[in-house]
C-alpha cells in the first residue's frame, strides 16, 4: 500500500490568518499528533453550507474544555449553532472563515486513546468509509448502524462517517483531503470507486464515492 494521507487542505479567504489560528489552537507539532499536515490554498468563494467534515477535539476535563473553548475564542474562533442538544455535552465552534469543530466533553469513550485532535468527523455513507478503508489500508474500527470510522495502524484521530441523513452537496467542499503514492496508485482509487474530475500537471483532482473532493499528489 503506498497510498498516504498527506494532508487536510482548507480553501481560505485569508490562508495567513486562518493558519495562525489552528496553529495557535493545536499547536505548531500537530503532525507528528495525526500524521497529516494542514494546507491552507487561497480561494475567493464564499461558504455558503456547513462543511462536510470537521475536527473533534477532546478534553481532559471539564477545565480543559473550558480552556480550549477559550483559547479558540482568543484566536478568533466564536460560537455557532448547528442544532446541537446541551445534553450532548461539547461545544460547537467556528474558526474565523466560519469552518465548524467541535470541542468534545471529557469521558467519550470512542475518542479516548486518539490524542487531542480526537477525530475528523465527515458527513458521508457507510460506503464511503468502506472506500477510504481500501484506499488508505487503514483499518475499520467502527462498523454499525451505517456509521463508519477507520484509523492508522500508526494511531492518530479517527476518521468518522456518520450515515445518513446526509447534508445537500451544493458545490466544492472547502475542506478536503490530499493524497500522495505513486502515480499507478491512482488507477487503484477509480477501481475502488473514485473519479477522476480531471487532467493536467500537478496534483491528480479525485472524487471519493459520495462525490467529495480530494488531491493525489503522485510522488517522485
Amino acid at each position: 500500500m503506498t497510498v498516504t494521507l498527506h494532508a487536510l487542505s482548507f480553501a481560505a479567504h485569508d490562508p495567513r490568518r486562518l493558519a495562525r489560528f489552528w496553529t495557535g489552537l493545536l499547536g505548531p507539532e500537530i503532525d507528528d499528533e495525526t500524521g497529516f499536515r494542514l494546507d491552507f490554498l487561497p480561494s475567493d468563494a464564499p461558504k455558503t453550507r456547513q462543511n462536510q467534515l470537521h475536527f473533534d477535539l477532546t478534553s481532559e476535563s471539564p477545565e480543559d474544555q473550558e480552556r480550549t473553548v477559550a483559547r479558540a475564542l482568543e484566536l478568533g474562533g466564536r460560537h455557532i449553532d448547528v442544532g446541537q442538544r446541551p445534553e450532548e455535552g461539547h461545544v460547537v465552534l467556528a474558526d474565523p472563515e466560519g469552518n465548524e469543530f467541535c470541542v468534545i466533553g471529557p469521558g467519550n469513550d470512542f475518542l479516548a486513546d486518539c490524542g487531542f485532535v480526537g477525530a475528523v468527523a465527515c458527513d458521508g455513507s457507510q460506503e464511503v468509509g468502506y472506500f477510504w478503508s481500501e484506499a488508505l489500508g487503514w483499518p475499520l474500527v467502527w462498523d454499525q448502524d451505517q456509521e463508519t470510522a477507520i484509523r492508522s495502524p500508526h494511531g492518530g484521530p479517527k476518521i468518522t462517517w456518520g450515515g445518513p441523513p446526509f447534508t445537500p452537496k451544493t458545490g466544492p467542499n472547502r475542506l478536503r483531503f490530499v493524497l500522495t503514492g505513486s502515480l499507478p496508485e491512482v488507477e487503484r482509487l477509480v477501481a475502488l470507486g473514485a473519479t477522476r474530475l480531471g487532467a493536467g500537471e500537478g496534483p491528480v483532482a479525485m472524487a471519493d464515492p459520495d462525490g467529495n473532493e480530494f488531491s493525489f499528489v503522485a510522488r517522485a
